[in-house]
């Protein structure tokens, strides 16, 4: 009996350190994603923005950017104080490399002349540059990867108010612990790398036209812009 339970004793032992046990019995939580941390940039905000736009080109092993035709980076007033994010590329916006060009940014652009703005006086950008085969949400992994990118962008904008559109935004940027419709009309401010802006969630354009009686709700949203953006003297 004590012979066997040395035996399984020294099978344990030979089997953590083949499977390298100083990670299995590590105190420190083991790592299943890497860091895709990248640089800060320098120059002026075109450039700046340049070189963001190349980093995310140079990104390797994405089945996003294997799968899909164009980068789509941002459009609008790099100047805006308004950003809008939204979730990721469409079949329109992959062909074109601009976001929301499609049924969806044709809403997009409705609402905005709602409360007297277009897509020359704000910026827009997703939380992916790539489109999802498709078009499916971006799974964690691939949100995961994006984000740092996302948050260079928002800091390179420099905005004062931020508009998150649709759940895939609100769960990368302020976290997944709050469903959209709970989450929307909120204002709130978050620091983004050296940036602060206010933000509100507001319901995604392809979500309405599902929905059309939630339209009522994204209306308040925009009102709600259109007053801070008043306050805050954009």
């Amino acid at each position: 009996m004590k012979r066997s339970l040395n035996q399984k004793l020294i099978n344990l032992i030979e089997y953590y350190s083949l499977n390298n046990s100083n990670l299995l019995l590590d105190n420190v939580p083991i790592k299943r994603t890497a860091d895709h941390k990248i640089s800060t940039f320098t120059g002026s905000k075109v450039e700046k923005l340049q070189k963001l736009k190349r980093s995310i080109q140079s990104i390797k092993n994405c089945e996003l950017k294997k799968n899909a035709t164009n980068i789509v980076f941002g459009d609008g007033s790099i100047d805006s104080k308004i950003m809008i994010i939204g979730e990721g590329p469409g079949a329109n916006e992959d062909i074109e490399g601009k976001p929301f060009v499609g049924r969806a940014g044709k809403l997009l652009d409705k609402m905005l002349a709602a409360i007297k703005l277009d897509r020359k006086k704000v910026y827009i950008s997703n939380v992916v540059n790539y489109r999802p085969p498709e078009n499916r949400k971006p799974n964690d992994e691939e949100i995961e990867r994006y984000l740092p990118y996302l948050k260079n962008h928002i800091e390179i904008i420099d905005p004062k108010i931020l508009l998150l559109l649709g759940s895939t935004a609100l769960g990368a940027l302020i976290g997944k612990d709050v469903v959209i419709s709970k989450a929307r009309g909120r204002w709130i401010q978050k620091e983004i790398g050296s940036t602060k802006p206010w933000i509100i969630a507001s319901f995604h354009p392809a979500f309405l036209m599902r929905q059309p009686e939630q339209k009522k709700f994204a209306w308040i949203d925009l009102k709600m812009i259109r007053e801070k953006s008043r306050i805050l003297n954009i």
